[in-house]
């Protein structure tokens, strides 16, 4: 079966990344859909944006919806497009604060309302979100994201903390070991950042689940 295929905040190297100009373009070259990140503004406000800070670097936390530039998505926005296009999106929630926060619940409730729970993944690095997220929706999915190789007691007790269906590993600690690791445990495994054609053969050879990348060429070589 071939892999899911999603670009890395949509088409990076021809798009502005996290846009919905850039999430179509993934679409329009043959992925399945995107990985996008999600931020709150200081009014709450849920966007779509990977760093604390605009470009211009004033920080989201000091801006309310009615400053948000054109070219940032809200997380509402973003989710109404998957819907209009069929897309599948990995959601991930960046790292704020080590406990859970509101926007948790609200964004799983943004996943409900435009009827995608079939279609999102959510995913981070903070396991007490993933934990969180599994309390309020475990019909969703979650992903843990890691960037390093860990001991496989220590995956297995974090994966089962969060009760996550899946892995997203950082595609060079994928190994054979570890795809057979997530086998005997059922979790898939969908690794990141793949940009070259030999590491999506290296990555379909091993047998993972998916695949988010920045070139959709590269991508597509999967399939």
């Amino acid at each position: 079966m071939a892999p899911l295929l999603l670009g890395h905040r949509g088409s990076p190297r021809t798009h502005p990344e996290n846009t919905l100009a850039g999430f179509q373009a993934a679409l329009d070259a043959g992925l399945d859909g995107v990985e996008l990140d999600v931020r709150r503004l200081g009014d709450g406000t849920l966007v779509v944006h990977h760093d604390k800070a605009l470009q211009g670097g004033r920080a989201l936390p000091e801006l309310t919806r009615a400053e948000l530039p054109d070219g940032v998505p809200t997380l509402d926005g973003a989710l109404a497009w998957a819907a209009d296009t069929g897309a599948c999106v990995n959601v991930e929630l960046k790292y704020e604060a080590a406990r859970p926060d509101d926007r948790v619940g609200r964004t799983l409730d943004a996943v409900r309302a435009h009827g995608l729970a079939r279609r999102v993944i959510l995913s981070s690095f903070n396991p007490l979100l993933l934990r969180a997220a599994r309390g309020l929706a475990p019909d969703i999915g979650r992903g843990l994201l890691i960037h390093r190789a860990y001991p496989a007691a220590l995956l297995r007790a974090v994966m089962a903390l969060t009760g996550g269906a899946a892995l997203h590993p950082a595609h060079r600690t994928v190994t054979p070991e570890l795809l057979v690791l997530a086998r005997r445990h059922g979790w898939r495994v969908n690794a990141w950042t793949v940009n070259e054609v030999e590491e999506v053969a290296r990555l379909v050879a091993l047998g993972v689940d998916g695949l988010i990348g920045d070139v959709p060429d590269a991508l597509l070589t999967a399939r």
